[in-house]
């Protein structure tokens, strides 16, 4: 298969619906895809994953028309569905308009098939007749018109809209709402191909579990690229991985769990490969060296061994320099092609630091803590090494904890304490640098240069190294989340505070940042709504509801 080649051409499910051929797309002088191929048959739902801005949103958007690429083709439905991050209707469209132009094909269809069925009573012998009724009654068929009321009521109500009248303008709804509206309409039209960018923004827990179903019931093609593992697991039966690897953008024939342990051993041979690699040219630098140096001391023969010299000493005089020859030309072949260092894993162990005093006890206490209106908690105890995770819906105090305890707030009763000499650092969900012409390599200096144990900022594994020189204006929310995580860990706080920390990371760096948790020697409190590392913690939990612990 070619290197940025993804084929599904036996695919079960039939023959292709969407074909893409060596497309290649750039902004600038920046190259986001090139060479992509890909194949898609119906039943299919392909998952689109990747490292932020490795052009899992580009390629949906040249899959769907909505741009040209620079070279190449695409070959689709002409009833492909996308999905925008804002609702292509205007402020005056109403829910229950919205929902009727996406009933609007299962009503034509529906027309026409009536119609094709009058003539054909009328014509039964007709040929052409009989293709056309033939022909909506398979569209038909794929639309499932005559379900298409009861759909639509299920699509509102599975994702959270049935409490909304229909006559609602769109205007005067949430960002939440006309985000779900936007994807309601696409499941009630349902598509041939459907494209959905990050379709899970806006869902609670029970409409993530009703998209989840709906899509994997689908008899069409879909496919989205979405940071919800959890999604990704439930609904894919296949994703396309566009990171960086050795041989380039992968097909994972399976749902997210097959994708995770066909990573780790595509890393394993990664690494290993590497190794024999570099092996080999060190004994191949050795060899050279030494045999250079061999025919460099030779000793001179003796006037009378002059002829013997000639027939044999010169002989092999030639027969080393082509294995010297032989040698450096392989070694140059090596160096020429030899595969990169695979990147290298967060960790945290050697950066966060116990209290020096004593790693035993207690590193923060909260006792009888009141801030009105957002959070009531009557004690708890974060040990030093401990591991917490703070769960509950949005507006359930989550992030006022995580303030609370990283000095950020002051309750209005009650107590936080923490150990002499503890250090505290709080990543926020919103990150803000005030100079956005500091470059992360002098933020990062700045706050951790002087510190003994402080890791270099390349060795985190957080800033890519074309981006350490860069103004931090000028890099995306997730860099500068990235960045400011980088900041906090080289630090060395003894408890770690982390908001949302999975917010705007790729699935692969999210996966290290959880592993990485393990290894951290001081205490860490996560917050989060993040169904997979929900559903992987392995440590405490504190589940608030309403501001206040469950049950």
């Amino acid at each position: 298969m070619n290197p940025d080649s993804v084929s599904l051409t036996d695919a079960p499910s039939g023959p292709p619906l969407l074909r893409a051929r060596d497309l290649a797309k750039a902004y600038g002088d920046h190259v986001v895809l090139d060479g992509i191929s890909l194949d898609a048959a119906p039943g299919q739902r392909l998952g689109l994953v990747g490292e932020n801005g490795s052009g899992k949103s580009t390629l949906l958007r040249l899959l769907g028309g909505l741009e040209d690429p620079d070279a190449g083709r695409v070959e689709r439905p002409t009833d492909t569905g996308f999905l925008f991050q804002e609702l292509p209707y205007g402020p005056g469209a109403t829910l229950g308009g919205v929902i009727a132009d996406a009933l609007e094909p299962a009503r034509e269809v529906e027309r026409r098939l009536a119609e094709t069925a009058a003539l054909l009573d009328g014509a039964p012998d007709d040929p052409e007749t009989s293709a056309a009724y033939s022909a909506a009654l398979a569209e038909a068929e794929h639309l499932d018109v005559w379900d298409a009321d009861r759909r639509a009521e299920m699509v509102v109500d599975g994702l959270g809209l049935g409490g909304i009248s229909s006559d609602r303008p769109v205007g005067e709804m949430s960002g939440g709402q006309r985000g779900r509206l936007g994807l309601a309409a696409l499941l009630v039209r349902r598509p041939r191909a459907l494209l959905l960018d990050e379709p899970t923004n806006h869902l609670d827990d029970e409409a993530l579990e009703f998209v989840e179903g709906f899509l994997s019931t689908l008899p069409g093609l879909v496919v989205l690229a979405s940071h919800d593992r959890v999604f990704l697991d439930a609904v894919c039966t296949g994703l396309v991985d566009l990171d960086p690897a050795v041989d380039g953008p992968t097909f994972y024939g399976g749902a997210y769990s097959f994708y995770l342990r066909e990573k780790a051993k595509e890393r394993e041979r990664w690494e290993q490969r590497h190794e024999r690699e570099q092996d080999t040219m060190a004994n191949l630098r050795a060899s050279l060296g030494t045999t250079t140096h061999r025919v460099g001391h030779a000793a001179a023969p003796k006037d009378n061994e002059k002829m013997g010299y000639d027939r044999t000493g010169g002989r092999v005089e030639k027969q080393v320099s082509r294995r010297i020859r032989d040698t450096r030309h392989r070694l140059e072949a090596l160096e020429r092609d030899q595969v990169a260092a695979p990147p290298r894993p967060l960790e945290f162990s050697g950066a966060l630091t116990r209290d020096p005093a004593d790693g035993d006890g207690d590193a923060v206490t909260v006792r009888d803590l009141v801030v009105p209106g957002r959070l009531r908690l009557d004690r708890l105890d974060v040990p030093f090494g401990g591991r917490l995770l703070v769960t509950g819906p949005n507006g359930s105090g989550k992030s006022t904890l995580l303030h609370a305890l990283g000095r950020r707030l002051r309750p209005a009763s009650g107590q936080v304490r923490w150990r002499g000499g503890v250090t505290v650092a709080l990543l926020e969900q919103d990150v803000v640098f005030p100079d956005p012409e500091r470059t992360p390599r002098s933020l990062y200096a700045g706050l951790n240069g002087s510190l003994e144990h402080a890791p270099a900022l390349a060795d985190l594994g957080l800033v890519a190294a074309r981006d350490l020189d860069r103004p931090v204006g000028e890099l995306s929310v997730g860099q500068r989340r990235r960045l400011a995580l980088a900041m906090l860990v080289g630090y060395g706080p003894q408890v770690l505070l982390l908001d949302e920390p999975t917010n705007h990371l790729s699935l692969a760096l999210a996966e290290e940042l959880e592993q990485a948790l393990g290894t951290a020697p001081g205490a860490v409190v996560v917050a989060s709504h993040d169904r997979w590392l929900r559903r992987n913690w392995s440590w405490d939990e504190l589940r608030l509801v309403d501001g206040a612990p469950a049950g």
